[in-house]
């Protein structure tokens, strides 16, 4: 077999993305090529998401919700718990953009036919 000097990596998505991006393909008129394509993913991945998400495979996490015990927590700890909830908010802020954008494209499509 011949040697890869330049492997592509695979990107490996968190389950609240997928849910997210899932969510966004139940939208009013929203298509799974059109999401795929607005999220930089290929649409037979978010049709296999999809599949998974109905089987079970994927579920959102609701642990967050029902954990609901005060404890205290140390100052690097919160920190740490803080830095991930804003990288999830960035998660969410960008995919939401990128949606936007797909839309705009759409409209812009649509009305120049």
């Amino acid at each position: 077999m011949p040697a890869y000097k330049n492997q592509k990596k695979t990107r490996q998505y968190t389950n609240e993305f997928k849910v997210r991006a899932i969510r966004l393909t139940h939208l009013s008129g929203a298509s799974v090529k059109g999401v795929a394509e607005s999220l930089d993913i290929h649409p037979f991945m978010l049709s296999r998401w999809r599949k998974e998400y109905r089987e079970g495979k994927i579920v959102a996490d609701k642990r967050r919700k029902a954990e609901s015990k005060p404890k205290v927590l140390s100052e690097n700890e919160r920190i740490r718990k803080l830095e991930k909830q804003v990288a999830d908010l960035k998660e969410e802020s960008d995919l939401l953009k990128k949606w936007q954008r797909f839309l705009a494209e759409e409209r812009k499509r649509g009305s120049g036919s």
